[in-house]
């Protein structure tokens, strides 16, 4: 929970999902859910077996007044006179509803109304369109058929709903229903066909046998049928639909004796069917913007008809369940934002997994959730997830390369730059190797320089021998006057950190042995460094108070590298290092036994070795040294002093002035002289 509250952008996140409740509740993006349910409609048509969604072709037939039949009718709109005989032909072919999609709201000025009006009523089941006048959902009139039409007929009005700019939905209002006993067009032609009365039950519309669910804003959604292939429209090469020309013209002549002979072949396209007569010619404009694409207005009343017919198969997702897709998304990008590397590919795979089953959903079982909203939330907390990671990532990067640049390499930062988590802050407890380098009689050489000429000579030491810590990629802890104290395993694990120490140690000896050759030719003071160093567990982090902090190291480890630098001046050389780095560097390094000692503040007795060349690089007469004191240190370690003495004084002249041999030799000496004191384990009193 607390890295919840650490983490602003997931309650953004959170903010965004929450947001997408009313957004879908108010349908504010239309347009994109209308392409997401054609894309799912066309995908359902092509999937489920045909029965499930083909037009009922033996329930319902569109006579349509189309192109073709208007340029041979020779004018438009049709008469009255002409529909009339339209709907008698029709019923005494067997229609069981005759429909008329035509607004007939004014008189005709021809006086054909009474003989349509007596057409309509004569053929019994029949209705015409009529209109509601809405304002903000709120009837403010019908515009129906004129009086004596609508004294000889039904009729229902043809409003859809308009989302975006798709129609897909019948829109139902209850009171209007109640008071002024109207329904919409489709409805009533099936409740004339079903011989019941529509009614709404709560959230279902029941029409005979027949029971379709709506939506929360009373909206039937059309369930538009598959068509055959290469079709684009059912009222179009489909058997759903026939032309008006085989009705009014090819049966007008025929006398009435021989009419049930000469329709044999047509009266099976009518009979028992509900027909829709309507207009698809280019003039009406009677054509609409519909999810699967341009649908014409007959048709879409015949799919209305069709979709009750099937009980209404498309369906809303339930508030609930859109409600929990949306906190399930939500806690999955909330997961997935916490698997680091990982987080990317788990967005896009939960994004994708909503995708599929909101298809899957749709296709098979007819639920329609609103995936625009939910998927329009994956995005945008996609992009706010990683916005908020680039500028911490931004913000990190600068942190790391402000606190370490310091004292760490170049190479060290780039790759925690990359790669912050090898960055481990606040205290940790780790193998390393830890470093104390100090001048030999820096106070007696201060003394004699004036402030500008000592930092200038400092500044020089301590550039060169910082630049070869770094180049073996060791950490600057910290400046203490002249000493400088490092370490290697940290803040990137460095298996070798010992190795590397070691290398590090030997270029800065030989480094500044070229120094002092520049400065001694210059006539400048010289300096020489003495180098402790020590292996094993180390507490390394950011360590201070709340206003000043320093990433440095502490523990044993670290106290004995600083008493081992000091203790260089016990055997007059410049490099020693404990038995544990040696054990781990000694593969890369040349270095011999110094003495097992026991310092200052430290009851275990410690292995020295004094470091001496990179691996097989011990040359001329100090590899002789060597090799004598290794025999002298034997032999002194089994308090055979006099046998000591002479491979010392041996050692001293293969190789005079070698500071370890001096020291033995004159340790032995005093052995020699009273033994009493002596043990395998020398122990020194002084810090050095």
């Amino acid at each position: 929970m607390k890295k919840l509250f650490n983490r602003p952008e997931l309650w953004m996140v959170g903010l965004l999902f929450l947001l997408m409740v009313p957004a879908e509740r108010l349908e504010l993006f239309p347009m994109v859910e209308n392409q997401l349910l054609g894309f799912r409609h066309i995908w359902r048509n092509s999937t489920l077996p045909p029965e499930q969604t083909q037009f009922p072709y033996d329930e319902i037939l569109i006579v349509d007044t189309e192109e073709e039949f208007f340029d041979e009718y020779g004018s438009w709109p049709l008469k009255r006179a002409d529909i009339a005989k339209i709907v008698t032909y029709l019923h005494k072919l067997g229609a069981k509803v005759v429909a008329l999609d035509m607004l007939m709201d004014f008189p005709n000025g021809y006086g054909e109304d009474p003989l349509l009006a007596e057409a309509l009523h004569a053929a019994g089941n029949t209705m015409v369109v009529s209109q509601l006048q809405l304002k903000n959902q709120q009837l403010i009139g019908i515009n129906g058929p004129t009086e004596v039409l609508a004294e000889a007929t039904q009729n229902g009005y043809t409003n859809h709903t308009l989302i975006g700019s798709n129609l897909s939905r019948v829109r139902f209002y209850p009171e209007i229903h109640q008071e002024h006993n109207i329904w919409p067009f489709a409805v009533k032609a099936l409740s004339m066909a079903v011989g019941e009365e529509p009614r709404l039950e709560g959230q279902t519309l029941v029409v005979g046998p027949y029971r379709a669910p709506l939506d929360h804003n009373n909206d039937l959604w059309i369930d538009f049928p598959s068509l055959p292939p290469h079709t684009n429209f059912l009222s179009k090469d489909t058997p759903a639909a026939i032309t008006a020309a085989m009705i009014l013209m090819d049966l007008e002549d025929i006398p009435e004796e021989e009419f049930d002979y000469e329709t044999e072949d047509l009266r099976p396209l009518v009979e028992g069917k509900i027909v829709l007569v309507g207009d698809t010619s280019e003039v009406s404009h009677d054509i609409f913007e519909t999810p699967i694409g341009e649908v014409y207005g007959i048709e879409i009343l015949a799919d209305t008809i069709k979709t009750i017919m099937a009980n209404g198969p498309i369906r809303p997702a339930p508030e609930l369940a859109e409600l929990a897709v949306l906190l399930a998304l939500f806690l999955l990008f909330v997961a997935a934002s916490h698997a680091g590397h990982f987080a990317t590919p788990l967005y896009l795979l939960i994004t994708l997994a909503y995708t599929v089953a909101a298809f899957y959903a749709y296709v098979y079982h007819g639920v329609a959730f609103s995936m625009t909203y939910a998927l329009l939330a994956c995005v945008l907390s996609f992009v706010l997830i990683n916005l908020f990671l680039y500028l911490k990532e931004r913000k990190q990067k600068t942190f790391i390369k402000g606190a370490f640049s310091q004292y760490l390499s170049p190479a060290v930062i780039d790759v925690i730059v990359e790669d912050p988590s090898k960055l481990k802050l606040g205290g940790e407890r780790r193998e390393m190797t830890a470093y104390f380098s100090d001048v030999q009689k820096f106070s007696t050489i201060s003394e004699k320089l004036t402030p500008e000429e000592l930092v200038q000579l400092l500044n020089e030491y301590l550039t060169e021998m910082c630049n070869i810590i770094s180049s073996h990629n060791g950490t600057i802890d910290k400046f203490e006057g002249d000493a400088i104290i490092a370490f290697w395993g940290a803040p990137l694990d460095q298996p070798n950190h010992a190795t590397l120490s070691c290398l590090a140690a030997i270029d800065m000896q030989e480094r500044l042995a070229e120094m002092r050759q520049v400065w001694k030719q210059q006539g400048r003071d010289q300096l020489y460094a003495r180098q402790g160093i020590n292996s094993g567990p180390i507490v390394v982090g950011n360590m201070g108070s709340a206003q000043r902090m320093d990433y440095t190291m502490m523990g044993d480890t670290v106290n004995l590298a600083a008493r081992l630098e000091g203790a260089n001046k016990f055997y007059k050389n410049y490099t020693m290092v404990s038995g544990d780095t040696y054990q781990q560097a000694q593969e890369a390094v040349d270095a011999r036994l110094l003495d097992v000692i026991r310092v200052v503040g430290r009851n275990d007795p410690v292995h020295v070795y004094e470091l001496l060349a990179k691996k097989n690089q011990t040359s001329g007469t100090i590899a002789g040294a060597v090799e004598e004191y290794a025999r002298g240190l034997q032999v002194y370690q089994e308090a055979d002093f006099q046998a000591a003495v002479q491979h010392f004084e041996k050692a001293l002249s293969i190789h005079p002035g070698d500071g370890p041999s001096e020291v033995m030799l004159e340790r032995c000496r005093q052995y020699l002289i009273d033994p009493s004191g002596w043990n395998v384990v020398f122990t020194h009193t002084e810090k050095g």
